[in-house]
């Protein structure tokens, strides 16, 4: 009787998770809630202000053989700036991606000397915000390629301030390969810049930025 009613009681209960799973809404149109990779190769982590992360990407960067993939929300840290632009110097192909409002010529970021060094930069308009912050390591190489992200910002602020994290994941392919596509799907919407004249007008403070705290969950 016992394992009777414990098969039952096991029955009911999947009957219910399927139930549950039925009625939860999807993550995305068509979309699965995560990609799923096996974990391997080896994790650096840097927090700050215990740590020095600035200096831990500056080092990733010097490392990188054949180009470079930058996500930023606010960039204003001039050595990293410096960093892209040595290698850019050295033939790296380095691209950037930046949210369009957070990095206005009246703010501190460095788009100015990216755009002046000659490095392709383009800037997200269709998001709340395009809050990403990776760094990708040579993307088509198997051997070498890496990805850099956390909670780190590019600045000063995140580097001396802040309480951050930044982790740099090496020797994962597929992470790569993931990370790269995501960001090509974002360069794709983005607007390219020749200069700072080509920046798309202001948002209002309105526009596509609805509180939370207005929308129900």
């Amino acid at each position: 009787m016992p394992a009777l009613v414990f098969r039952l009681a096991a029955a009911g209960l999947l009957a219910g998770l399927a139930a549950a799973a039925a009625a939860a809404p999807e993550a995305g149109p068509g979309q699965a809630p995560t990609v799923q990779l096996p974990a391997r190769g080896s994790v650096e982590v840097a927090f700050s202000p215990w740590n020095d992360p600035e200096a831990a990407l500056i080092a990733a960067i010097a490392e990188a053989r054949e180009s470079i993939l930058v996500q930023a929300y606010v960039f204003t840290s001039k050595p990293i700036a410096r960093a892209l632009v040595a290698a850019h110097k050295r033939g790296v192909r380095v691209e950037v991606l930046l949210d369009a409002e957070m990095n206005r010529p009246s703010s501190l970021s460095v788009l100015p000397q990216l755009l002046e060094a000659g490095i392709p930069v383009a800037v997200e308009t269709r998001y709340n915000i395009a809050h990403n912050k990776v760094i990708i390591l040579d993307p088509a190489s198997a051997s070498h390629g890496a990805v850099v992200t956390g909670s780190y910002n590019f600045t000063r602020s995140a580097r001396v301030a802040n309480a951050e994290n930044l982790l740099i994941l090496r020797g994962n392919p597929a992470l790569v390969r993931v990370f790269t596509d995501n960001w090509q799907r974002h360069r794709a919407e983005a607007q390219g810049l020749r200069s700072l004249d080509e920046l798309p007008p202001r948002r209002g403070k309105t526009d596509g930025r609805e509180s939370d705290r207005r929308t129900p969950d």
